[in-house]
Formats: structure tokens, sequence, C-alpha cells
């Protein structure tokens, strides 16, 4: 008799990322960027070094949790310290009177935040079965947007009553609230003895890189995804603070733009993925590439508030799009005895960039630093720049994907 999927189990785990897209779009993407350069008066460079310092130990960790994971079949008690520790050091940044001591704290909350999802990612197979991995990862995606929207709503009152410190304890005790569920009713099927080989982690990593030069096309389709996530990534993390000091919106025009992004997010999900089904993924991924040209062009030239409304809805699809359209080539293009290896690089480029693309917006700012208002509109400049170079690259890479598509 084939197993069905336990409901209770599946709506839980999708509860998880209702929650974490809390913290996601409440401290990474809206106040505690504005807490470091507009309350205390911060340069953009303090949290990019932040940001890019703990994404870099995500991606040095992450295999050998990744290992954890599959060696042992424990996911849910990893889950539940790792969630914790990053909801403690969240609500703990409001009370830091001191800037050191909340970028500390935000290095160790989105630390535990991104290694976390190792293990609920690793969840995915046993709460949906495998027929309906696809189906439940959509619902995961459809709750994390809601979740976005939710967290704004939610803590924004407190903001607007006692400042930016006052959006950190609500959303940390929002992000513990709707991950609970995951924590009661989302079971380890097959746990086994605890045994961690952290040598062995990073032999399979090795070998996962060093097989992949063995598929060329794939391999330089993930530079191209590398690249194009540099100015994603960073336009995730500082779209706030350019909106603030080169714009000038005030907190509560900041939410409206970041929830109309999101819906926007949402439906550009489903969208993209109608094109990826009618017109192929190669137009795809080009269309949502020239989409982020656009979006960004109009970051840059933009004199003010009516031109930037427009930005919002733009780079709103264009963020659901990138990951529609490369998830789905990965897809085409992996061997199937290989697409875990594969999707495993995947992730690791998605990790990488979330390195690169901060340092990279912190530098020009820091360099460009005496100009004001110039020296953001520079950094989103250099991020066109990086969009132009993953263009040209793409169309290179053309010829070879659909050759790859037709006898891959």
């Amino acid at each position: 008799m084939t197993e069905q999927p336990n409901k209770r189990a599946i709506v839980s785990w999708a509860f998880y990322d209702f929650a974490n897209t809390i913290f996601s779009m409440n401290v990474i993407s809206l106040y505690f960027a504005l807490w470091v350069t507009v309350d205390h008066g911060g340069q953009d460079i303090f949290y990019s070094i932040a940001l890019s310092g703990s994404m870099l130990a995500v991606a040095i960790s992450a295999p050998v949790f990744g290992t954890i994971s599959d060696q042992t079949g424990r996911r849910r008690l990893p889950l539940i310290l790792l969630t914790i520790i990053s909801v403690l050091a969240t609500a703990l940044i409001g009370e830091a009177s001191q800037l050191w001591m909340g970028l500390l704290l935000f290095v160790i909350a989105n630390y535990c935040y991104q290694s976390a999802l190792v293990f609920y990612n690793g969840m995915l197979p046993s709460v949906a079965l495998q027929s309906n991995v696809g189906v439940v990862s959509g619902y995961g995606v459809a709750f994390g947007y809601m979740g976005s929207i939710a967290g704004l709503l939610l803590v924004e009152p407190f903001v607007e009553d006692s400042g930016r410190s006052a959006a950190f304890l609500p959303t940390a005790a929002l992000f513990l609230l709707f991950a609970i569920p995951c924590f009661l009713f989302v079971k380890d099927p097959n746990p086994k003895p605890l045994y961690i080989n952290v040598l062995q982690s990073f032999l399979i990593l090795k070998k996962t890189i060093t097989n992949s030069s063995d598929n060329h096309v794939l391999l330089k389709f993930f530079i191209v995804h590398f690249l194009i996530l540099d100015v994603v990534n960073t336009i995730i993390a500082f779209m706030s603070v350019y909106a603030n000091k080169v714009i000038g919106f005030d907190g509560q025009q900041i939410t409206n733009f970041l929830i109309i992004s999101t819906i926007f997010a949402m439906l550009g999900s489903l969208v993209i993925g109608w094109l990826v089904k009618h017109r192929g993924t190669i137009f795809s991924y080009s269309f949502v590439l020239w989409l982020w040209l656009v979006a960004l062009t109009l970051i840059v030239i933009s004199p003010g508030e009516s031109l930037f409304w427009v930005v919002g809805p733009l780079a709103g699809v264009g963020m659901g799009g990138v990951w529609v359209t490369s998830r789905a080539i990965v897809v085409e293009l992996s061997p199937p005895e290989k697409i875990g290896e594969f999707f495993g690089i995947y992730s690791l480029a998605g990790k990488m960039a979330s390195v690169v693309g901060p340092l990279l917006w912190g530098s020009v700012v820091w360099i460009f630093q005496d100009t004001q208002t110039l020296k953001y509109r520079a950094a989103v400049g250099s991020l066109l720049l990086v969009t132009m170079v993953t263009i040209f690259f793409f169309n290179t890479l053309k010829k070879q994907i659909k050759t790859a598509q037709t006898f891959g």
C-alpha cells in the first residue's frame, strides 16, 4: 500500500517558511540595514562585512551540516537549536546600545537562520513523499511570500510607536511562534546514531565540484547564475537603504514598497513559470535578465518617488523569475543520477553571491563616501554593469545550452 502524505506535517513544514521569511524581510531587507546606517550612523560597509562574513561562514559549514543531515537522519533537533539561537540573537539586537554589538548579534542570527535551512530543506522528501515534492515545495514558497508581508504588517506598529530598535523583539517572537508547528509535528522518520565526519563532508563537496567539470555547459551556467545572484541578493539587502537615503522614502513608504515588490514576486513566479512552459528556459532566463537591466537602470536614473515606484514591481517579478528559470535549467542540464550534486553547487553559488555582492556595494559606497547620494547611485551602477556582463555571458552560452537540452 502506497504511503500517503501527512497533511499536518506538510502544513507544519510550510509554516516554517512563513516563519523564516519574517526574519529575512524584517531583519535582512529592512530594519537592520537602516538600524546600522541611519539610527547608528554606520557606513554601509559595516553591514556589508557583517552580512558577507556570516554568509561566508555558512558557505564553509553548510557541507558539514549537509553531511550530518544525510548520515544521521536527524534534522529536527538541529533545526530547533539553530532557530532558537537565531531568535535569541535577533531579539537582543534591539537592546544593543553599541553598533558593534548589534553587528555581532546580526552575524549570529543570520548564520543560524541560514544554517537551519540546510536541515529544513532536508526534511522535504520525508514530508512530501517523492511524488509530491514539487507541490509541497510550492506550498513552502507561497507561505514564505505571505510570511514576508505578514511580518511587515505585524511589526510596523511597534516601529511606529518606539522606533526601529523595537522591530527586533516582535520579529524574533513571530519567527519562533510560526516555527513551533514544524518543531512539533515534523518528525525524523529514520534517525540514526549521531556520527559526524567533517573531513568526509568536504571530500564530498570537492568530489561534487570536480565531477561538475564533466558538464561544462552547466558549470558555465553556474557562473552566470552566480553573477545575477550577486545583483539580486545585494538589492534585497540594500534597497531599503537606497529608498531612504536617495529617494527620501519614510518608513511607511518603504514598507509599502516592499509589500508591493513581494506581491509582484508571487505573481512573477507564476507568470515566469508559465513562460518557461510555453517559451522555454532560454527565452525565459533572458527575459528575466533584461528585466533586471531595466529595473536597475530605472533605479540609477530615478530623480524622485514617481519613477521609483515602478522599480518595485519590476524587481519583484525579476526576483521570483530568477529562481523559477534557474532551477528549471539545472533540472534540464543535470544527469538524473547527479541532480542532487548539481543542486548542491547551485546552492553554493547562491551563498557565495551573498558574500561578494554586498561587499561590492559596501566598497563602492565607501570609495565615494563624500559624494552624498551619488555614492548609492554608483553602487547600483556597479550592479548594472554586473548585469550587463551576465547578459553577455548568457548570450554566448545560449547555443551550448540548447545543444545540451537537445542531446542531454
